[in-house]
């Protein structure tokens, strides 16, 4: 393919196409619709209860009465997913996390609740064992605190299931563990559950921006100054999330995240260009936190910010984005459409 001449100025003047709102319009290389975002939200038990998140303003945690309604808000301004996360008691809590694949534990039937009023929303479930693990982890751990890897898989695989045949139409695992995503396409597979979809966390880093959201679950606690550095991934690192997505993706992983979002955009764009599968990303608790403190505080202007902020996944790469402005910004949107 032959390379353009370039031109100089004058007979190049870039601010020429800038001028006029049409030409502006004409040129835009990305868009944001409603179409690119997942509500990520937070379910606890009860009837009409709702509890705010401290360190995520606007943010709650709801009951599956009140969530329905969320849902039903978010489906009718165009989102077409939810991720469910679950705010688990610490009565059922354990050391193995056996409520992770309770039949009838709050994910699962918040999942039968959700797809019962609104079919045709996308539900997807996390498949972690963080909310459930009485310290913690993301999984099953020896007298060390040494996170099992071949032990976590066998409960992962019992949760996925569980949250499948609740009728979940994503799985997402977001733990980490090595060949899980194998384990849990062959369960599916075997028990014919073949058209639900695997979003695997396949670039989850040890970050410290997931502060706020291990408070909304309930995790951080247990958590304490514990560490998850031996199963995510080193933020310094981007080839070996390249091989981490590959892999994920031979295994039957349907699409792929990278988490945490704006900080890690560049890994967002090299799995787009180099593996070119479906690309997700998560603006995270922490990102979320950040962006409401300095709108809160009159520092930046919150729409524009906001809006900015997600375009900046579709520039990267992103096919989606699970984020925590999702009602506001569909709300803006559909405001700036009409």
């Amino acid at each position: 393919m032959n390379t353009p001449t370039p031109r100089h100025f004058p007979a190049t003047r870039m601010r020429r196409m800038r001028r006029d709102d049409f030409s502006r319009r004409l040129m835009q290389e990305n868009t944001l619709t409603p179409s690119d975002l997942i509500l990520p939200v937070f379910v606890l038990e009860g009837e009409n209860q709702r509890e705010a998140v401290p360190s995520m303003p606007g943010v709650e945690r709801l009951s599956l009465d009140l969530l329905v309604e969320q849902a039903r808000e978010a489906f009718a301004l165009g989102i077409p997913a939810l991720a469910l996360f679950p705010v688990v008691g610490s009565a059922l809590k354990s050391e193995f996390a056996e409520e992770a694949y309770n039949a009838g534990g709050l994910v699962q039937r918040s999942v039968r609740a959700l797809k019962k009023a609104l079919p045709e929303l996308g539900v997807i479930t996390d498949v972690a064992l963080d909310p459930y693990t009485s310290h913690g982890q993301d999984g099953i751990i020896d007298e060390h605190g040494y996170v099992l890897n071949d032990r976590t898989v066998d409960t992962l695989l019992k949760q996925a299931l569980s949250h499948a045949e609740a009728g979940a139409d994503v799985v997402a695992p977001s733990d980490m563990m090595d060949g899980r995503i194998s384990a849990i396409r062959q369960v599916l597979e075997q028990e014919h559950l073949h058209n639900v979809k695997i979003m695997a966390y396949s670039a989850k880093y040890a970050s410290h921006y997931y502060g706020p959201f291990r408070d909304a679950v309930g995790s951080a606690g247990n958590l304490g100054k514990a560490d998850k550095r031996t199963y995510q991934m080193d933020p310094a690192n981007s080839d070996e999330a390249l091989h981490e997505v590959a892999l994920d993706l031979a295994e039957g992983a349907d699409m792929v995240m990278v988490k945490p979002g704006m900080p890690y955009l560049d890994v967002v764009r090299r799995v787009k260009t180099e593996l070119h599968a479906p690309t997700f990303a998560y603006q995270v608790s922490g990102e979320y936190a950040m962006h409401r403190a300095a709108f809160d505080n009159g520092w930046l202007d919150g729409d524009s910010v906001m809006l900015e902020s997600l375009m900046c996944f579709k520039r990267a790469g992103a096919d989606g984005i699970l984020t925590y402005f999702a009602l506001d910004a569909a709300r803006l949107l559909r405001r700036t459409e009409g």
